[in-house]
């Protein structure tokens, strides 16, 4: 076969290749940094022809032209499975709504019909003379997008990282119905986010309980950042990776030579995850690295996977817990915030690995409207927020006030060990509702 002569054959115009939705039809814009603005912006422009359109991504960074055009979405209805910054924004603005997930089991709504795709718009790196496509920095769910979809349009990149895998970090050219060159934009880069002081506490607490030889996962934001630089700056040695998500932090552990893998029982010596979002600093380190192994997530975030390597260390961010040891990361009330992600997957998968452990971190406190502090540990979520771990799931939280273990502590025990961890300010009236609600004894320690 001919690759370059299908390639030539199959090659059009993004305005040529959107004319094959439909109205009514299912669209999926792919994953992450790989979400093609160029075929969205087709699409949007083709407004006046359709109508009912669901709009399918994961965590698109950016605000796609087909909600900007039709605030009253009549032609287009946008949802996203994990939202980013803009997405929470628009949901403000009763303008995209939120798909829950158990995020390794995404791959199989796709598989078993759950969501049925008529068109996926994906981004991918130049072909090889093999006739494949290099699926970039999100390997996640496109792969099972790519197989399920009834037409594949893919946007030609030449900024695309070229990820190694792994497995299925490739797209053949037979997989797709049309291929569009567009304007080769740089991948969106992600701001940085600095931590402060209580990141830092809380950094320090986590790291000292990393070992030599530990499996790392990081969520995202300031808290992981702080813990990634204090690994790097630390005398940690042989550290692994098995991660949903690779960040800038790796890139500075790895240079630092904190991390080399050798000591994993799975995917030895390799940085194994499924998608990466970060700066140009992290796409270089990307880009035909060997040492880095793209997979799906229904690979990497497993819990049967995940607890194959010993002494994994998943790290991960809370809005809110509360006295039973409930976790909502992804809500404030009704208003969602972000998603719940691959957090459970990883709590539950280090619990299962032999020396593992899955830590939930947050500051004590945040700051309101009016500048006053508000505890983040509470008698109970609020009315309608998200439980992201369930209380028998909690193992270890922490706050800059010290780290506890849930695991065995009943209803009383849990709510003196988290108490114990709350910002003073809020420990007298945190120990009143707990009598309250009948899960405070007399003999509990004076706090």
């Amino acid at each position: 076969m001919n690759y370059v002569e299908e390639y030539s054959r199959k090659l059009v115009s993004a305005d040529e290749a959107v004319k094959c939705v439909k109205s009514g039809d299912s669209v999926l814009y792919g994953e992450f940094v790989m979400i093609s603005q160029w075929l969205d912006a087709a699409l949007a422009r083709r407004k006046e022809e359709l109508f009912e359109v669901k709009v399918r991504v994961t965590t698109c960074p950016f605000a796609p032209q087909v909600v900007q055009v039709d605030p009253e979405q009549e032609h287009f209805i946008y949802s996203d499975v994990h939202f980013s910054s803009a997405s929470r924004k628009l949901h403000d603005q009763n303008l995209c709504y939120y798909i829950p997930l158990h995020y390794h089991e995404m791959p199989s709504w796709y598989t078993r019909g759950f969501i049925p795709i008529d068109v996926a718009m994906l981004k991918v790196g130049p072909m090889d003379k093999h006739g494949f496509f290099n699926i970039g920095a999100a390997n996640s769910c496109t792969p099972y997008i790519a197989r399920t979809a009834k037409i594949v349009i893919a946007e030609v990149n030449n900024s695309v990282p070229r990820c190694l895998g792994g497995n299925l970090e490739m797209l053949h050219i037979s997989q797709i119905d049309y291929l569009v060159e567009g304007d080769h934009r740089p991948l969106l880069q992600l701001p940085e986010i600095k931590p402060n002081g209580t990141d830092q506490k809380v950094a320090e607490i986590i790291v000292n309980e990393i070992p030599d030889g530990g499996c790392l996962q990081l969520g995202i934001g300031a808290m992981p950042n702080a813990i990634g630089a204090m690994i790097a700056d630390s005398d940690l040695k042989d550290l692994g990776v098995h991660t949903e998500m690779l960040v800038d932090s790796y890139v500075d552990m790895y240079a630092a030579g904190r991390i080399t893998g050798r000591r994993k029982q799975l995917d030895k010596e390799k940085m194994v995850y499924t998608f990466a979002m970060g700066t140009n600093k992290l796409y270089d380190f990307l880009d035909n690295n060997p040492v880095c192994a793209s997979f799906p997530v229904d690979y990497t975030n497993n819990p049967d996977v995940i607890k194959r390597n010993d002494n994994v260390m998943a790290i991960n961010n809370a809005i809110g817990v509360d006295l039973y040891g409930q976790v909502c990361s992804e809500s404030s009330g009704i208003r969602q915030i972000t998603g719940t992600g691959g957090q459970l997957d990883f709590i539950i998968g280090a619990y299962e690995a032999n020396g593992g452990k899955g830590f939930i971190c947050l500051s004590s406190t945040i700051a309101g409207p009016d500048g006053s502090l508000i505890s983040r540990i509470v008698p109970t979520l609020p009315v309608g927020a998200a439980i992201s771990v369930p209380r028998n799931i909690t193992s270890y939280v922490v706050t800059e006030y010290g780290i506890v273990n849930l695991k065995g502590k009943s209803t009383y025990e849990r709510a003196e060990a988290l108490i114990s961890i709350a910002h003073p300010q809020f420990r007298e009236e945190l120990v009143k509702s707990a009598a309250e609600m009948k899960i405070w004894r007399r003999s509990n320690r004076i706090l």
